[in-house]
């Protein structure tokens, strides 16, 4: 019977009862309790001398107790118990609150470890309520589990230890042996017992970094594998290029990042059997809108319509606006698809899209209704690639028969992230932007700057200009008291420094129409001031905002900071983007360093990645990529290495069916059998 089938009931002292406690942990089988790896680890071995322990730090002391336990009752008849131990260096008092047992499990003259926190004050050194083990058994690391309400650490370990103890003698390593030898990995079985008991630090780490690579290596694989299967023939056939026709119409130059992304779109249309699936990554004001209207002009040429869709009315309204002045006098006709339109617009804008009267169409989720049908869709491309799940742009292009997809993000993402979270996908990259956009000047402030930095905004409206004030809450109460929330921070403005502004209010409690209506009066100019939430991270295109204030910008990620910085100098005038933090630590002074330093979106994302790991660009957007047990994908070198071995596996075995590499199949149906991506 598999490990992975057998209920962790088959634990002894695990009840049914006491295996609910275990599924909230997402244990559920005896091979679960195996591969939940212990977040920390408590190395005994680890000891500090009484006479060298800091107040308020956490430490290992090895000491004999030199007094006998000594119990008193206290107020509410707790039950206080006191005894001094010591070593070559000092003494050290220790305080036990309703333990009734601690003179027994302790006994005068015996020496033991001692785990705690330290304090310090007039009556010496002291440790309350530490956790300890006899001195000739604490020579061990003790692995630390993430725990739920009604499990202990130490019911965890007892059942990990009993879970490893049933693994076979001899384990089908997953891994194949030139792929061990090349990378210098251990064996599974060394892996499995090392990660929860290890001998050592070294053994640990050699066990962590073992099966973070094969964890990593099981995802390259699993993606790469969907990627292969996910290319159907296609029915829709472009021969002629007519992208530079177009291009010729425009009045501005191309960059040579924006030709090779139309280069790119236009091969994968004409010269594959299978249908484009791209995603053009590309920094904020780089130009993707005009490669995809050269891609959308090659496919209506070509007898095809194209489809846009965008994740808000006043963006794709905004698109709209954008695509209508670029193929003025071309004859392409460009139509508008969006919920907010009455049913008798959308009843006529529907018939002229299933009659072929209609080329660009470009909408919102109004374009996944079962009753909007397109009579040939040549090309699916949908905006801002995070808002949209991988469900929903396979949706957009069921509307063909196995259309061209296009994807658009302005999230700049590192290389070896993107092969990752966009691995059905081919990534072309606009890494420079057009002549002429002037740069945004990026200031870092500490908050007694900022009545200064609010004056200079104020200067910036009276000239007519607009700015955006972001803040980490909506309101009170949703976290630290020192955070700035966008409602109270806006009344206070409105009463304050711009009295005579009209400021208005965003953020994610609002309801749809209510945002889309404040960031339409923002776009008109008939809000000077936004106070909003992060949620105006991707917005309307307003050329007239010059200025961003991010309160508490030690609160966001650089990828985050950056996003939120090019909502401003989008048009002619002079912008600024000003960052304000109290908080004066090493790590803030060189994130917030990092984003004046440069305004380069890659740059940016490659250092936000190793500060803080991946959580910036996954959180809610991973949409269906499954959920890992150790690796981080920070940790870029064993991506790398993962990355080179999968490209050399699938060389060997492009579709991994030889027999050695079945194990490995095994493990990838395992990791991606929680997502929508579940392999067959």
């Amino acid at each position: 019977m598999s490990l992975y089938v057998m209920p962790i009931t088959k634990l002894s002292g695990i009840g049914e009862k006491r295996a609910s406690l275990f599924r909230k942990l997402g244990i559920n089988s005896v091979g679960d309790m195996i591969t939940y790896y212990p977040r920390a680890y408590d190395n005994w071995a680890c000891t500090t001398p009484i006479c060298e322990l800091a107040d308020g730090e956490r430490y290992v002391v090895r000491a004999r107790v030199s007094t006998p336990v000594s119990s008193t009752r206290i107020s509410g008849g707790r039950l206080l118990a006191k005894l001094s131990v010591s070593d070559e260096t000092g003494s050290m008092n220790l305080v036990f609150f309703n333990n009734k047992y601690i003179s027994s499990m302790l006994r005068c003259g015996e020496e033991y470890c001692f785990m705690g926190r330290v304090t310090r004050d007039r009556f010496g050194v002291q440790m309350t309520s530490p956790e300890f083990a006899a001195a000739a058994t604490a020579d061990a690391m003790t692995p630390v589990y993430n725990l739920t309400a009604g499990l202990t650490n130490r019911v965890l370990v007892k059942a990990a230890k009993e879970a490893l103890s049933m693994l076979p003698e001899v384990i089908k390593d997953p891994l194949p042996y030139d792929i061990l030898h090349r990378y210098d990995l251990c064996p599974l079985s060394y892996a499995l017992t090392n990660i929860h008991f290890p001998c050592d630090v070294g053994a640990m780490e050699r066990a962590r970094r073992r099966l973070i690579f094969e964890e990593l290596l099981t995802l390259n694989l699993g993606m790469r594998l969907m990627k292969s299967r996910s290319r159907e023939d296609t029915a829709v056939h472009m021969p002629t290029d007519y992208t530079g026709e177009f291009i010729k119409t425009l009045p501005f130059e191309l960059t040579g990042a924006q030709k090779r992304a139309v280069a790119d779109c236009v091969n994968d249309m004409r010269d594959k059997p299978s249908p484009m699936n791209r995603l053009i990554q590309g920094d904020v004001g780089s130009g993707k809108t005009a490669v995809c209207a050269a891609v959308c002009y090659h496919t209506v040429k070509n007898g095809y319509q194209a489809a846009f869709m965008a994740p808000t009315e006043i963006l794709a309204q905004q698109h709209f606006e954008t695509f209508s002045k670029m193929f003025d006098g071309t004859g392409v006709r460009i139509e508008l698809l969006t919920g907010s339109m009455t049913a008798a617009e959308k009843r006529k804008t529907r018939e002229r899209i299933e009659n072929g009267e209609s080329d660009i169409v470009i909408g919102t989720h109004a374009l996944l209704s079962e009753s909007t049908v397109f009579l040939n869709l040549g090309c699916a491309i949908t905006d801002e690639q995070h808002r949209f799940g991988v469900a929903q742009r396979a949706k957009l292009a069921s509307k063909g028969e196995h259309p061209h997809v296009l994807v658009l993000s302005a999230t700049p993402i590192p290389r070896t992230l993107g092969l990752i979270i966009y691995g059905d996908l081919d990534i072309t990259i606009i890494d420079e932007l057009p002549p002429g956009r002037t740069e945004i000047d990026t200031l870092y402030i500490h908050e007694d700057k900022r009545d200064r930095a609010l004056g200079f905004i104020k200067k910036q409206v009276d000239e007519g200009r607009q700015a955006y004030i972001v803040c980490p809450l909506v309101e009170e109460g949703e976290g630290d008291m020192e955070l700035h929330s966008a409602n109270d921070y806006a009344a206070e403005l409105m009463l304050g420094a711009f009295r005579d502004c009209p400021v208005g209010i965003l953020h994610g409690k609002m309801k749809a129409k209510e945002k889309e209506e404040v960031m339409a009066r923002f776009a008109k100019n008939e809000i000077a001031i936004l106070v909003a939430t992060t949620v105006v991270e991707v917005g309307v295109d307003v050329k007239n905002a010059t200025v961003m204030m991010i309160e508490n910008a030690e609160r966001f990620g650089l990828s985050t900071l950056h996003q939120l910085r090019g909502r401003v100098g989008r048009g002619r005038y002079k912008s600024y983007c000003i960052l304000v933090s109290d908080n004066r630590g090493e790590s803030t002074e060189l994130r917030l360093g990092t984003m004046c330093r440069t305004n380069n979106g890659f740059e940016i994302a490659d250092m936000d990645l190793k500060l803080r790991g991946p959580g910036d660009f996954f959180g809610n957007r991973q949409h269906g990529l499954p959920q890992l047990a150790i690796a981080d994908f920070s940790d870029t070198e064993t991506l790398a290495q993962s990355q080179e071995a999968a490209e050399y596996l699938l060389k060997i075995s492009p579709d991994l069916s030889d027999d050695a590499m079945r194990p490995l199949r095994a493990k990838i149906r395992q990791l991606f059998a929680t997502t929508e991506n579940t392999m067959n």
